[in-house]
């Protein structure tokens, strides 16, 4: 559908080597961890979600598209270390349209920042404010983002539509 996420087009704007490591935080249906997992087929992929039915579909999803390189792990993105991922161990973060439902905005993209390696890229994609469709409460604006994604110490490299509904913001880890 024109206008929706199209993750093929979202995932030109990170810098992708085919041995890397990546993790999509609230992973639900998966469409952004099988995209990057074809993409990195040295690599690996991690899907985290706080619903087991999500990731579940997802470890099914690999299976049919012959991916061996999805890993699941459930966890609650929100809590203190919550993604259980080692500190500085991931090389590309993809947080795509799950801020608006957090919570806890913050404490995403204070996660991120915690387990992105030194160099390493963390892409939020979320609702813009203007979107006709999608959440009616718990957009984040993208200037929001940014002021969260800086004091957690990320600064950014890039601004970009992401579809007509949604902006994408490109941190780099310092």
């Amino acid at each position: 559908m024109e206008g929706f996420l199209n993750p093929e087009e979202v995932l030109k704007e990170l810098e992708i080597k085919e041995g890397m490591i990546a993790a999509e935080f609230g992973t639900g249906a998966g469409i952004f961890s099988i995209a990057l997992a074809k993409k990195l087929k040295l690599g690996k992929v991690y899907g985290l979600d706080i619903q087991e039915e999500k990731l579940s579909a997802l470890k099914n999803r690999a299976v049919l598209e012959k991916l061996s390189n999805i890993e699941t792990i459930v966890c609650d993105l929100e809590a203190v270390k919550g993604s259980t991922l080692p500190n500085n161990s991931i090389d590309i973060i993809l947080v795509c349209n799950i801020l608006f439902q957090a919570e806890n905005k913050s404490a995403i993209i204070i996660e991120a920042k915690r387990v992105v390696k030194a160099g390493g890229q963390v892409l939020v994609v979320d609702w813009k404010e203007t979107a006709p469709f999608g959440p009616k409460e718990g957009r984040i604006t993208a200037d929001q983002v940014k002021k969260i994604a800086t004091e957690a110490g990320l600064s950014l490299k890039k601004e970009f539509p992401a579809g007509a509904y949604h902006y994408g913001l490109l941190f780099k880890e310092q």
